[in-house]
């Protein structure tokens, strides 16, 4: 017996080897030793993040992220008709995972994501008075005058089991499974904390997506054979459109009872569907590129199958899509950094977009992208999450240091040498202190005092109504020059030459 179990526990650790070593050989082969990107945090004390907490110093950007996701995550509360006996543990479980180091590693950055989920499903318990009045004829009529007839109902004339599985798959399937897939890619194959900013997109995307459908409810066009342009109303129950069909032909109701209880019934406008396509095939593109005509036939694909399963309009398509590229090309340029190795153990630094470098439109200014480097430490990028990037102090002192340098050679006059402005920028751009630098002044005040009278006049001195005075210069002189220039006084005197007294 005991040989049985030693063959079995032998062939079963034979069996997780191999995988082990491939994933070694593959992937791990390429990690630098003193590279701390890549790993991943296995703390599990709280008070760790408590520590990191207090010494955090949060950003603008931080404060508006966090702020605004707290007081949905406080409405949500609120609406939410469940006792307190409920919703207490559901508050300390967040809690918890988002303070173990761990775990929050995950769902901290997932944050926008289960804010999404949250005010999405308590929708349907807003008081129906605080709800604007359902659009029912602004969709068909954008969508007749912007493409000329309406796509969704063109599509939908024809109608058969091949054409119902062909746009049930992405739509029905493909759609609630992709996000995960996505990220699982991107965990491995993307740079590190790009997953941070798929979450962070895609959370974003979505909530905004939810508060437009709220701020204006319209019907979809399932809703329109169903039951013409008559007014609409929220005690009105959904319709799984084209997938009521899925249902008879498998025989379980999978679409039927969810659509018709949806917490967003008249959600039409953004698509969601399309949003959440569209935003995931951005980030595939941005990790490979060379697939490109593959996702973008994914998205052509569950276009059609969304306007031929009778749930959105073209326009609809195209909102969900200009929404996902906003929120896509913000957080390009603002958190995610840039692909160009195989894997994620293959990054050694991390470099971020600029956006005068990165875009050929971007203008003349020089701002260099932000590195990231992962040697020793202990590898927390959580600083680096919601950082915006900017050029490096040199560069900042630098440019401030040009610019003091051709103010004062434009303003360099006849007595002040060229030598004085240009010790000026060198003593600024080498951090010299001010006691250095008023004494090389004060070495060319020497210098110029000892030279005055080899130097070349400047222009002032061309000029007949000007003339020069010293500090022995008496006031009867002045009345006498003064008198010389208007014509006044005795009898005529002799015009005073520059840099010689009276």
């Amino acid at each position: 017996m005991s040989r049985i179990n030693y063959n079995g526990s032998t062939s079963f650790s034979s069996i997780l080897r191999k995988p082990y070593q491939s994933f070694n050989s593959y992937f791990l082969s390429e990690k630098s030793p003193t590279s701390t990107l890549a790993d991943l945090e296995t703390n599990t004390s709280i008070s760790t993040s408590i520590h990191r907490l207090k010494h955090h110093k949060f950003t603008k950007g931080e404060i508006l992220h966090y702020g605004f996701l707290s007081s949905v995550w406080l409405f949500v509360f609120i609406i939410y008709p469940a006792s307190i006996v409920y919703k207490l543990p559901v508050l300390l479980g967040l809690l918890t995972i988002l303070s173990v180091p761990a775990t929050s590693q995950f769902f901290l950055p997932a944050l926008p994501i289960l804010t999404w989920l949250g005010f999405y499903f308590t929708s349907s318990k807003i008081p129906h008075s605080w709800k604007p009045a359902i659009s029912v004829k602004v969709l068909p009529a954008m969508e007749t005058i912007l493409y000329g007839d309406d796509l969704s109902n063109v599509l939908a004339t024809i109608t058969n089991r091949g054409l119902d599985i062909l746009a049930w798959l992405p739509y029905g399937l493909t759609h609630f499974g992709a996000p995960f897939v996505v990220a699982a890619i991107m965990f491995f194959f993307a740079p590190p904390t790009s997953l941070r900013s798929f979450g962070f997109a895609f959370g974003y995307m979505n909530l905004f997506g939810v508060m437009i459908q709220l701020m204006f409810p319209a019907a979809p066009p399932w809703y329109k054979n169903l039951y013409g342009l008559q007014p609409a109303n929220y005690t009105m129950h959904g319709s799984p459109g084209g997938l009521g069909r899925i249902d008879e032909l498998l025989g379980v109701d999978m679409y039927t009872t969810g659509f018709s209880n949806s917490p967003v019934i008249f959600g039409a406008f953004p698509s969601l569907h399309s949003g959440c396509c569209i935003m995931e095939v951005l980030f595939m593109c941005w990790l490979f590129p060379r697939l490109k005509i593959l996702w973008v036939f994914y998205a052509s694909w569950l276009w059609w199958s969304t306007m031929y399963l009778t749930h959105h309009y073209f326009v609809d398509l195209t909102g969900g899509a200009v929404l996902s590229l906003v929120v896509f090309e913000f957080v390009k340029f603002k958190y995610l950094p840039k692909a160009n190795k195989r894997c994620r153990w293959s990054y050694t630094e991390l470099e971020y977009y600029s956006a005068t470098n990165d875009d050929p439109l971007g203008g003349s200014l020089a701002t260099t992208s932000r590195l990231v480097r992962g040697e020793g430490g202990e590898g927390d990028l959580e600083n680096f999450a919601y950082s915006r990037v900017y050029p490096s102090l040199s560069q900042q002192q630098l440019q401030v240091g040009q610019d003091r340098n051709t103010q004062e050679e434009g303003f360099e006059m006849g007595n002040i040498s060229r030598s004085r402005s240009s010790q000026r920028s060198l003593s600024f751009l080498g951090g010299q202190s001010i006691g250095v630098a008023e004494e090389n002044l004060e070495e060319d005040d020497e210098e110029d005092v000892g030279s005055e009278s080899s130097k070349t006049p400047s222009v002032f001195d061309e000029d007949p109504q000007n003339f020069a005075t010293s500090q022995t210069t008496s006031v009867e002189d002045l009345i006498s020059n003064s008198n010389a220039l208007t014509g006044g006084g005795n009898g005529p005197t002799e015009k005073p030459r520059p840099g010689i007294n009276g």
